[in-house]
């Protein structure tokens, strides 16, 4: 009898390991955290037993220790039991704690690790979190410390480490952040990416600057990106393709130029508030106004119901809309 502390990731089952993977298609129970992808639970056999002990803002303060509770239970009466967590289990996931209650109780655990989304998210954003020349470290620190440790986080000496800082679950206190980092000499202009929902279809980027990140309203799960990483997208993510076929149907693409590589090398890597989602309907636009000829990139990742504007001609002036549940700027209409 085991119980196995499992990371599943940052989002896409397709980045869990073989190890996790197995586990869920073979577990009899499966307890498992709040942001958990469905698809990777829909892993787990019909006859498992689903039990989610997600936390959950204003839940009560020993929350933790009825999950531990469930843990012992269930690790004493089944041969595979799955404690399924998002990203690794010893990166801000209680894993630790857990393991130690259930030494106490007897109870064999197994620890399997996951791609923590302090890196995922980054790198699914096109940000390399060191860079030869930019960044030669990075720091990985939560935005949401407990109340009742003694061991604050020196925001001074994380200002000046000259690193990248990627900050988890710091959603719900961007202003303090911002102002902490600023006030012990971080500059405010300092390039900032927020990456929401990494590795899922619901994936959007935000880049600001450190004095800008206030102005925005960020919603869990997101990750923080401080420094001049963040102002980097080295690869042709969703961000880029869109910006890069909107820079050319405004160029004039429809009467026949074509060329899509020199033009994703173009865009500059400074900061600016891109909706990836968003811009997604401009990329719809783009693909419009190409020759017959050209590949069309699927466009799974583009709000329903905005197709009917493909055929405008101003992509500069097009309306964008937001998911309700991705990171916009404070008071824009949604």
């Amino acid at each position: 009898m085991t119980v196995y502390l499992v990371g599943a990731g940052p989002g896409d089952p397709d980045l869990l390991t073989v190890k996790a993977t197995r586990l869920l298609q073979r577990a009899d129970v499966v307890v498992y955290d709040r942001l958990i992808e469905p698809a990777v639970l829909d892993l787990a056999p019909p006859w498992a037993e689903m039990i989610d002990v997600g936390k959950r803002p204003g839940a009560p303060t020993d929350s933790q220790t009825r999950i531990n509770d469930v843990l012992i239970d269930r690790g004493r009466r089944f041969d595979c039991v799955v404690r399924l967590k998002g990203g690794d289990p010893f990166v801000f996931g209680r894993g630790g704690e857990e393991a130690l209650e259930l030494r106490a109780a007897g109870i064999d655990v197994e620890a399997v690790p996951g791609i923590t989304s302090a890196l995922a998210a980054p790198a699914a954003a096109g940000i390399p979190v060191t860079m030869r020349g930019v960044s030669s470290g990075f720091t990985v620190v939560t935005g949401h410390q407990d109340p009742n440790t003694d061991q604050w986080l020196d925001w001074d000496a994380l200002a000046r480490t000259g690193t990248t800082l990627v900050i988890l679950m710091g959603a719900s206190r961007t202003t303090l952040i911002s102002q902490r980092l600023i006030a012990a000499g971080m500059a405010t202009d300092t390039a900032v990416a927020i990456v929401y929902s990494a590795t899922t279809d619901h994936e959007s980027v935000t880049r600001t600057t450190l004095a800008e990140l206030p102005d925005i309203e960020v919603t869990n799960p997101s990750t923080l990106v401080i420094g001049s990483v963040a102002a980097q997208s080295v690869i042709k993510t969703e961000l880029t393709q869109c910006l890069a076929e909107v820079t050319m149907a405004a160029a004039g693409l429809n009467r026949g130029e074509t060329g899509l590589a020199p033009a994703v090398d173009a865009i500059p890597a400074s900061p600016g508030h891109f909706n990836t989602n968003a811009l997604a309907n401009h990329h719809e636009l783009a693909n419009h106004q190409q020759p017959a000829n050209r590949h069309e990139p699927a466009n799974n990742h583009q709000p329903a119901g905005n197709g009917e504007a493909a055929g405008s001609q101003e992509p500069a002036h097009r309306q964008e809309t937001t998911d309700r549940n991705e990171p916009t700027r404070k008071g824009a209409l949604r």
